[in-house]
């Protein structure tokens, strides 16, 4: 037990020590560095009319909000769950009739429809109310995944914008308490502006 925590304690402290050769005060930059001044300098303005516009756009026609944002993976995502909607819909909207239809003979007194041998009249109203049921379902899906798709492109434009930079960086460190003399732990976020 005492050589795992005098191993990990050697990990961190190795991890948290930075241990710098002398420098020279006219150091080169490396190329990385000369491209993170580069990337800096070239920031793009903060549209903040950008979500809002995403959300027109798709608002308008599904799937040009995804267009405007430039994720053009989506588009046939938004038209897929759209075109299905409109599958299921149509489906249960045609069986809701041939039943209905049905039922409505055998009150007119024929004998004549597709299920008469087959099918008892509270069978044919319970089939109604069934594919009745899923047709609704189906228009609040459609209605889910359009809302769905205006709400996606505002989030996408305004993530688009979020500073993503690399002056964050995430260190593990170690500190003793003054008062008990044990070890602490733990990981330490460093922000530089």
């Amino acid at each position: 037990m005492k050589n795992s925590c005098l191993y990990f304690f050697a990990f961190f402290f190795l991890l948290s020590v930075q241990i710098s050769a002398q420098e020279d005060s006219l150091q080169l930059q490396t190329r990385k560095e000369v491209k993170l001044k580069k990337n800096r300098k070239a920031k793009v303005a903060y549209n903040a009319l950008a979500p809002a516009k995403a959300a027109f756009y798709s608002a308008v026609l599904p799937g040009l909000g995804q267009a405007y944002n430039k994720s053009y993976w989506k588009i046939p995502i938004v038209y897929a769950g759209l075109g299905a909607g409109v599958y299921f819909y149509t489906f249960n909207n045609r069986e809701y009739n041939r039943y209905r239809d049905a039922y409505k003979r055998r009150l007119a007194g024929y004998t004549d429809d597709e299920f008469q041998d087959i099918l008892t009249d509270k069978t044919l109203i319970d089939a109604q109310k069934q594919f009745r049921r899923q047709k609704e379902m189906s228009v609040l899906a459609m209605a889910a995944l359009y809302v769905l798709n205006i709400i996606d492109a505002n989030v996408d434009a305004h993530l688009r914008q979020f500073n993503v930079d690399e002056d964050l960086s995430l260190q593990p460190n170690f500190n003793v308490d003054e008062f008990t003399g044990r070890a602490n732990y733990g990981l330490s976020l460093n922000l530089k502006f």
